[in-house]
């Protein structure tokens, strides 16, 4: 009987392994697509990052549109954000009247590595909401791919130089 509890427990513990390194694959897999990816218009971007159990943290960068911003880079910090596998969402908090949400996917792009752009592609709806100065809300929606930037796939030095 010993013999059997001491093979249960042995077979339980190679269980226990292999699921947290099936664990840890699908994390790593995750984090895989902390990025930068393309925004509406040139020079613009969203910075993704995945944290812990799915969080995702991050901005958009983009030229305000209005009078009194035209041109100036504005910084919207997510308020929320979360990945689920390959789904993705994210809301913005709102600067200057505007906020964005995005639901989606992360998916492969045509990129060879991530060393090249669209390696990682956020296909999805956009909804960017407006509220003007009397407190009136619209908002629209459009289907974007966003592609990730070409990251640099070389470590420095180790001396630096």
């Amino acid at each position: 009987m010993t013999v059997h509890v001491a093979r249960f427990h042995v077979l339980q513990l190679a269980c226990f392994v292999l699921f947290a390194v099936r664990l840890a694959g699908a994390q790593a897999a995750a984090t895989d697509y902390s990025a930068m990816y393309s925004f509406l218009r040139d020079g613009e971007f969203v910075q993704v990052t995945v944290e812990d159990q799915g969080r995702v943290t991050g901005f958009v960068s983009r030229y305000g549109d209005s009078e009194s911003d035209r041109g100036v880079f504005l910084d919207h910090f997510f308020k929320s954000g979360k990945l689920d596998g390959n789904h993705l969402t994210f809301t913005t908090e709102t600067v200057h009247g505007v906020a964005f949400e995005f639901r989606g996917t992360v998916e492969r792009g045509g990129g060879k590595s991530r060393s090249d752009e669209a390696y990682y592609v956020l296909k999805g709806i956009l909804i960017e909401t407006l509220t003007d100065e009397t407190k009136k809300t619209s908002s629209r929606s459009r289907e974007v791919a966003l592609r990730s930037f070409p990251q640099d796939m070389a470590a420095p030095p180790a001396d630096g130089k």
